[in-house]
C-alpha cells in the first residue's frame, strides 16, 4: 500500500511534523513518500504553545502542509495530570490552528492543516460503529482535551482536515503490543479486559492514510483503524499465536478474560470504540487492511528489526 500511495503523486510538497519522536511519527518518517520534503519537530525543538515559535516555523520552512501528531496520549495520567494534557492536546492545537489561518490569511502560501485525534471522543455506549458525525461525548480528561482540539481546529482553520484514530500499536515506543510479548515471556499467566471492543490498529495504516490525505488535503473530519473487531482479550490471544509463529515467543501463557471492574483504571475507556471508516475508504479507494493481517505483518517488522539489531 505504501508503494502505491507514494507513486501517487510527483510533485514535491513539503511537510512540517510535530510529534516526530512519537510513535505515530516516528511511523510517519520511516514511511515519508520521495515527493515529500520532511521536516520533522518535537516538543524540544517546537512548544506550540507558544504562538511565536509557531508562526517562526512557519514562516523559516513555509510548509504546504502540517502534520500535527503531537499530542498528550497517557490516558490515566491525564486524570492527575489535566493541565498538561490540556495543554497539549487543545492550547498547542489552538495556536498552531490560529498561527495557519493567520498565515493563510496574510497570503502566505496556503497550508493545509491535518490533526490527528481519537475514538476517545466517543462515550462508547454506542453498538454501531461510530461515523464522523456521530454526537461526541468524552468521559474523561484525554478525550476531552482531544475534543477541545478537535474544536479549535474547525472553529481557527478552515483548511483543516482532523483524522480520528483508535488502538495505535507499532514497532516504535510502548504500546500494547510490546507489552503482551513482555509479559509472554516473563509471566506464567495474564489477564486481560474482555468487555471493551476496538479495532487494533498499526501506526502504518494510519500513516499511509495521513500521506494520501497530504496529496487530496480533504477538509473535516474522518476515521482510520483497521478493519475488524477485537476486544483486548482478542487482541492480547492474537499477539501471542502470531508472534509464536513468527519464534517472537517461546510459549503461549493462559489469558483470562477479565470484566472492566475487576481491572480498575484512573480513567473511563470506552466499551466500544468501532470507528465507521466508509468516508476514509471512498477518499482512499481502497478498503482499509484487516486488523489480524496487519499485526501479522508489523511483528515481521518487529523481528526483522530485532534480528538486524
Amino acid at each position: 500500500m505504501t508503494d502505491q500511495l507514494r507513486s501517487s503523486s510527483d510533485a514535491p510538497v513539503k511537510v512540517l511534523l510535530t510529534g516526530a519522536n512519537g510513535q505515530l511519527g516516528s511511523e510517519l518518517r520511516a514511511t515519508c513518500p520521495a515527493h515529500i520534503t520532511l521536516v520533522s519537530t518535537h516538543r524540544g525543538t517546537l512548544d506550540m504553545t507558544q504562538a511565536e515559535q509557531v508562526s517562526t516555523a512557519l514562516a523559516m520552512h513555509r510548509p504546504d502542509v502540517i502534520i500535527n501528531a503531537a499530542a498528550y496520549t497517557a490516558v490515566d495520567k491525564a486524570e492527575s495530570e489535566a493541565e498538561s494534557a490540556y495543554a497539549s492536546n487543545h492550547l498547542a492545537v489552538k495556536k498552531l490552528a490560529q498561527a495557519v489561518s493567520e498565515w493563510n490569511a496574510n497570503g502566505q502560501n496556503a497550508v493545509y492543516l491535518l490533526h490527528v485525534s481519537t475514538d476517545f471522543v466517543f462515550d462508547g455506549k454506542q453498538s454501531t460503529p461510530y461515523t464522523p458525525t456521530d454526537p461526541t461525548h468524552p468521559q474523561g480528561v484525554y478525550g476531552d482535551s482531544k475534543f477541545a482540539g478537535e474544536q479549535a481546529v474547525q472553529a481557527y482553520c478552515p483548511t483543516a482536515g482532523i483524522v480520528r484514530t483508535a488502538w495505535l500499536y507499532s514497532v516504535y515506543g510502548n504500546n500494547f503490543v510490546k507489552t503482551i510479548l513482555r509479559l509472554a515471556s516473563e509471566r506464567d499467566a495474564l489477564g486481560v479486559v474482555v468487555d471493551q471492543v476496538g479495532s487494533p490498529t498499526w501506526t502504518r495504516t494510519l500513516a499511509d492514510t495521513l500521506w494520501a490525505f497530504v496529496v487530496q488535503k480533504p477538509l473535516g473530519i474522518f476515521h482510520c483503524s483497521d478493519n475488524g473487531v477485537a476486544s483486548w482479550y482478542d487482541f492480547a490471544i492474537a499477539i501471542q499465536e502470531e508472534a509464536l509463529a513468527l519464534g517472537l515467543i517461546k510459549k503461549l501463557i493462559p489469558v483470562t478474560p477479565l470484566r472492566t471492574e475487576e481491572y480498575p483504571t484512573p480513567a473511563r475507556r470506552p466499551a466500544f470504540s468501532v470507528l465507521d471508516k466508509r468516508t476514509t475508504e471512498d477518499r482512499l479507494g481502497y478498503k482499509l487492511p484487516y486488523w489480524r493481517n496487519s499485526l501479522r505483518e508489523m511483528l515481521m517488522e518487529l523481528k526483522q528489526k530485532t534480528t538486524t539489531v
